[in-house]
């Protein structure tokens, strides 16, 4: 089956911003959804009974395996057939599990939601990465992709707010009943606004044929991603920039609360726009700075989020030490705002190294280690850590699981200096990057 298009490299430039911006409210939702566990962590966590280790889970592995294996046979799928409406029943499907969350009981049946959340949302992102590179050109590309990742902050920012407050006054189960209705009609709207492009339009490779080769084999396109050493590399140290970034993002909220002595009320207030403000900045920073500094040097789409990670480290150890939630909360804006900066080079570097056939499943590839390594690793392992500690620390046991995370974002630093020394020698991306 192949994919009929209508648009492409004819698209206006209003209508290809109005295109990314569809999308980022599709990846808003998906976030937000994807994110509730860790906002109402301590809500959901005395009303079962649940250790950390279990809410790590459910906001980790749970999600992550699903989310991660699902997403493979979505891109290979969304490479031959219509993009939109993948993503539109996968739009309806994890808003529909999200609402399911809500009614929970147990720690399976709230399990086995979070799966079908994962399931659902492995046909967002993957397709959407595919057809922006389909309205972008490769000297755009990185803006639009890092317009399309501000899902990520604006979504964590609306589910800290809506969750948190929607929480706070109507409790936790209400909360997922919230954010997870609008999906439902998100999900038609796309339907009617957003168009199929050509798939290739938009780029000149080394040989024409690329732009009309057929969709290789399912196994022979992840094959040929992990054979390529950039694109490993790049998968490797979005993984470990995932973990550390996950970690924060699934334990901020029980650490002010439990730790620092913030309410629910408050991280909705105030968490929450300290998550949305960095978030942007950093998101969007990237992909500029890579537009910006790329066409010079393109080792700057790896060295970005190097500098990055190397400059948190002074602030995790300044959130350990801080004596109050508002102190605590202005350096948890550091991680914040600079956690998020691997992610639109990341995915400029895959959509501009693969043919456009290849470019869904090669996105579904890297988010597959991406989200296994950091969704399904961060949040449990800081949890498993605070439930060893625990016994010694009481309450303040979230402290030593974030002391952990230190020794990894300098693990992080030098993947993405490895990954550096390979983008310097990938001849495809010194075709597409002057």
């Amino acid at each position: 089956m192949t994919a009929t298009t209508t648009t492409g490299a004819k698209a206006s430039p209003g209508y290809r911003y109005l295109v990314v911006w569809m999308l980022v409210i599709v990846y808003t939702l998906n976030f937000l959804d994807r994110q509730m566990i860790s906002i109402l962590a301590e809500p959901i966590r005395k009303d079962l009974s649940l250790t950390d280790t279990e809410l790590g889970m459910l906001g980790g592995i749970f999600f992550a395996a699903f989310y991660t294996f699902f997403g493979i046979p979505v891109g290979w799928l969304a490479d031959r057939g219509r993009r939109i409406w993948i993503m539109s029943g996968a739009c309806a499907l994890w808003s529909l599990f999200t609402m399911g969350c809500g009614t929970a009981t147990s720690f399976v049946q709230l399990a086995i939601m979070r799966m079908g959340v994962g399931i659902g949302e492995a046909g967002g992102s993957p397709p959407s990465y595919s057809l922006i590179s389909d309205y972008f050109p490769p000297k755009e590309r990185g803006t639009g992709l890092a317009i399309y990742s501000l899902g990520v902050p604006l979504g964590s920012m609306l589910g800290a707010a809506l969750g948190g407050w929607v929480a706070a006054h109507y409790g936790w189960r209400m909360a997922f009943f919230a954010v997870g209705a609008p999906g439902i009609l998100m999900a038609l709207v796309l339907l009617v606004v957003v168009r199929e492009p050509a798939r290739g339009g938009l780029d000149a490779y080394v040989t024409g044929k690329d732009a009309h080769e057929p969709p290789p084999p399912l196994l022979s396109a992840v094959g040929s991603y992990f054979a390529n050493r950039t694109l490993l590399l790049v998968a490797i140290s979005s993984g470990l920039s995932a973990f550390v970034g996950y970690a924060g993002l699934a334990w901020n909220p029980p650490f002010l609360m439990r730790v620092k002595g913030m309410t629910l009320t408050e991280v909705a207030a105030y968490y929450s726009l300290v998550l949305g403000i960095t978030g942007v900045i950093g998101t969007f920073a990237a992909g500029w700075l890579a537009d910006k500094l790329v066409p010079l040097d393109r080792r700057w789409y790896a060295w970005i989020p190097a500098i990055a990670f190397t400059l948190t480290i002074p602030f995790w150890i300044a959130i350990l030490w801080a004596p109050t939630w508002q102190l605590t909360l202005l350096f948890i804006a550091g991680p914040a705002l600079l956690n998020s900066m691997y992610l639109a080079p990341a995915l400029a570097v895959v959509q501009n190294a693969v043919p456009p056939a290849m470019r869904t499943i090669s996105g579904a590839t890297l988010l597959f280690v991406l989200n296994l390594v950091g969704l399904g690793g961060g949040p449990v392992f800081v949890g498993k850590i605070s439930d060893m500690a625990k016994p010694h620390y009481g309450a303040h046991s979230l402290a030593i699981g974030f002391a952990a995370v230190i020794p990894v974002v300098v693990v992080t630093v030098l993947a993405h200096l490895a990954a550096a020394a390979s983008i310097a020698r990938d001849k495809r991306l010194a075709v597409l990057v002057p």
